[in-house]
This record gives C-alpha cells, structure tokens and sequence, in this order.
C-alpha cells in the first residue's frame, strides 16, 4: 500500500514515514475495500453473481482506483451477459490504468471479432424490441424475440427472466421453471429467479385431500369378502339391486356422452383455437421478418443499381473527355498534327497559330507530362525565329510612328521569346508614343525584373523616371 500524498510504501504506521500524513483512516479504507474485493472473488468462484456484483460495488465505492475489482466486476458482468455493461467498466479501468491492465485483453477479445460485435448489437436490440412487445400486449410476439435472444446470448439473465415471466403468466409452468433454472445455474443466487422459482412450485404443488381415519375401515365393514373359486367378490351389504338397470345405464352414458361432447367443445376447442391461432403468429411474424429481409435486399440492389448508372455517366463523360471535341485523344491529335506540319513546312506562324488553337480549348497545365513537353519543346523551336520576325514587323510599324500595330507585333515577339530583350525594350517605347502610361511602366518594370544590370534595363529606369517627372 502506497501513500496517497507522496506515493511512498506505507509501513504498519499510522502515518507516512516519509511524508508524515496521517494514513490511519486511509488504511481503513483501502483495507475496507480489499476486503470485499476478496469476498465478492469468493462469492464469483462459486457463482454467486449477485452476491458478487454487491460485495464488488461495494468495494469501489471504497476505493474507485481498485483496478483489480473493477476488472473482475467487468467479468461478472459479462458471464451474466451483459456485456455492454462489462465493456464500460473495463474502459473505465483501462482509462485509470492506461499500462499493464488486463482489461485490454478482455476489450481486444471483443472488439477484434466482428461478428462477435454484431451478435451483441442484435441482442441489446432484440432484447428492447421483446420488451417493447411486453409493454404493447404482444406476447407471443415478445416470447419468440426472446428465444432469439437467448440463441443469440445464451448467459443472458435478464432475457431469461423476462421469458419465464412470459410462461409465467400464459401458466406454461414447466417452460418457466426450466427458464429459472437455467438462471441458477448462471447466478446461484439470484434474487429475482429464486423469488420467481418459488411462485412456480407453490402453483405448481398437488392438492392433496386429506382423508378422514376410518373411512376405509367402514368401507370394508359396509362390504361382504368371500372367495369363489380363484377369484375374491366383495359385495356392499346395504345396497339393493334398482329394478330398470339398464335403462338408467343408457341415460348415464348418454348423460356422460353429452358432457364429454360439452367438455371437448368448451375444453378442448378452445385450446386448440389458441395453438392454431399462436401457430399463425408465428408464420406471420416470420413472414414480416422475410419481407424486411427482402425489403433491405431490394433497397440495397436499387442503390447498388443507382451507383452502377452513376458509375456509367461519370465513365461516359470520361469517355467523352477522351474522344469528343475537344477531348484528351482529339487534342493530342491536333498536337501531332501541329509538329507533323512544321517539320514538312518549317512555317513557324502556322505552327504558332495551331499551338494558339490548341491552347484556346485545354488548360496546357491540365495535361499529360508528355502532351507538356511535346507542347513547350515546340514552342520553343518556334520561339526564336517568330520573335524575330514580329519584332521585325513590328519595328517597321514603330518606325512608321503606327503604335497600335507596333504593340501587337512587340506583344508577340516578347511572348514567342521571353529572352528578347529588344522586343521588350521597343514595346515599352511603343506603349510610350500611344501615351499608355500604365503598360508602358509595367513593360519598362517587366525588362528590368528578367534582365537587371543591363543597359536596357538602365534605360528602361530613365524612361520610368522621365514619365514620372513628366506627370508630376
């Protein structure tokens, strides 16, 4: 036994050797609850359950950090097939003591087997509706949930209860005392079943009559005994022979057959009426249970289908991606077709205006690694040489103090080839003599970011600040 307050080994002290705390009450406590700990492990070995979960409560409410009682309540719990109840207290036990707990072994074994999960969920579930069923009047309907229940949980005392109740109360005595016995041999002494065991034997005790003394002997002194031949004839003394016998023999047997006609009817029918009619039950409810089988089959087959044409529409307009205008497999083919033409015909504008088409109707960074490297390794080739040639004609419309086609023929020589610093020079001259301030500044700033330290790159600045003065 530990400290509480410094968590050092106490002695036969009452006080802490290390601390100096007061641990007499401490002691008693721990020593409380140690001790229904063991009881309550004596009353499980001989299963005495009920018994057992008292003294273990008990035990915890002396001491809630007592893992070893909180496992073994966990245990009694699920040998009384509750096992929700059980998993609870060994999560609890598992959060107390997170390293070294046995309570991980008992959590694994129930969580590592699935259909064991789901047998236990069938059951809570089962057992609620047969409850359910209890409360609506339905009993036949409860008592067929139950047998499900117990096939599905055999240790499940609440379930047998329940269902001895049921036959209890239908007075199907030897089906109840067999559900209470079933109960005692789980829990020994469980209150509940015992109180019920008893209420069964007093219903089901024989009715026996005491007899009056001497009443056999007046019967033997109101007869005469002889023997004749082999045989013993005892003959009443103070009877006369009636005269017409035999006609009062035909009115007793008719009498007699009447009451047995009366007694099958009133007797007899009606039990069988109830057989037959529980019988039917029993069909429908099983029918009920085929036509919801088949009901989620149908919903599970109508969203397996809705999924499939889903499926297909989204495969189709991937299809189309592929094949249609527009699609992966048309765009590649323009793409080809592009590079087929400029290696036949060396046309670089050509070339550029397929490119140009092709990048009007796909995202170019969207694509396949190598439909970007086929795209970019052409452009490339046709880069240079374009540039050069718009920038040729559009210096000739520079020159010619036509700025508007100028810009166009600059725009694109800077874009066909980035590194053309010239083109990027004269576009922020032509941009300059359109008196477009704002593009001009933007292309002058363009040319100074891709080529800084450069005589271009100085110029560019000067013409930035001469238009800056120039506003101010």
């Amino acid at each position: 036994m530990f400290c509480y307050n410094c968590g050092c080994q106490l002695s036969e002290h009452d006080f802490c050797t290390a601390c100096g705390a007061d641990v007499a009450l401490y002691k008693k406590i721990m020593f409380a609850s140690n001790r229904f700990y063991n009881e309550g492990l004596e009353k499980a070995g001989v299963r005495d359950l009920t018994g057992a979960l008292g003294s273990l409560r008990q035990s915890l409410k002396f001491n809630k950090y007592n893992i070893e009682a909180r496992n073994l309540l966990g245990l009694v719990y699920f040998e009384m097939g509750e096992v929700v109840t059980a998993l609870s207290q060994w999560v609890i036990s598992k959060n107390l003591r997170p390293e070294k707990n046995i309570a991980d072994d008992y959590i694994d074994m129930i969580q590592a087997n699935a259909s064991r999960l789901e047998s236990i969920n069938q059951t809570i579930k089962k057992y609620n509706q047969a409850y359910a069923y209890c409360k609506q009047d339905s009993k036949d309907l409860a008592v067929i949930q139950l047998k499900k229940v117990l096939s599905l949980n055999p240790k499940f005392i609440q379930a047998h209860q329940l269902l001895a109740l049921l036959y209890m109360e239908s007075e199907q005595w030897d089906r109840a005392k067999r559900e209470l016995k079933k109960c005692l041999d789980i829990d020994r002494n469980n209150t509940l079943a015992l109180r019920y065991m008893k209420e069964v034997e007093f219903l089901t005790a024989p009715d026996e009559s005491v007899k009056a003394p001497g009443a056999v002997k007046r019967r033997r002194e109101e007869s005469l005994r002889y023997q004749s031949d082999n045989e013993i004839i005892i003959q009443p003394l103070d009877i006369k022979e009636r005269k017409g016998s035999g006609i009062s023999t035909l009115v007793n047997m008719g009498i007699g057959l009447v009451i047995g006609l009366a007694a099958m009817y009133f007797l007899v029918v009606p039990s069988r009426v109830a057989t037959v009619r529980s019988k039917m039950n029993q069909d429908i409810v099983a029918l009920g249970e085929q036509l919801d089988a088949k009901t989620v089959d149908i919903q599970g087959l109508e969203a397996q289908v809705a999924g499939l044409q889903e499926e297909r529409d989204d495969l189709n307009k991937e299809l189309e991606g592929y094949v249609g205008t527009g699609g992966t497999l048309s765009t590649m083919d323009n793409l080809l077709t592009a590079a087929s033409v400029y290696l036949e015909t060396q046309d670089p504008k050509q070339t550029a205006e397929d490119l140009e088409g092709i990048a009007e109707t796909v995202v170019i960074e969207e694509t396949s690694e190598a439909f970007q490297t086929l795209y970019h390794t052409l452009f490339g080739v046709i880069g240079p040489p374009l540039s050069q040639a718009y920038y040729t004609e559009g210096m000739q419309a520079y020159n010619s103090r036509n700025y508007e086609e100028a810009i166009e023929a600059l725009s694109k020589a800077a874009l066909y080839d980035e590194s053309n610093v010239e083109a990027w020079y004269n576009l922020g001259n032509a941009y300059r003599g359109a008196e477009d301030t704002q593009n001009a500044v933007a292309t002058y700033n363009k040319l100074i970011e891709l080529f800084p330290d450069t005589d271009r790159a100085r110029r560019a600045q000067r013409a930035i600040d001469d238009m800056a003065g120039a506003v101010r």
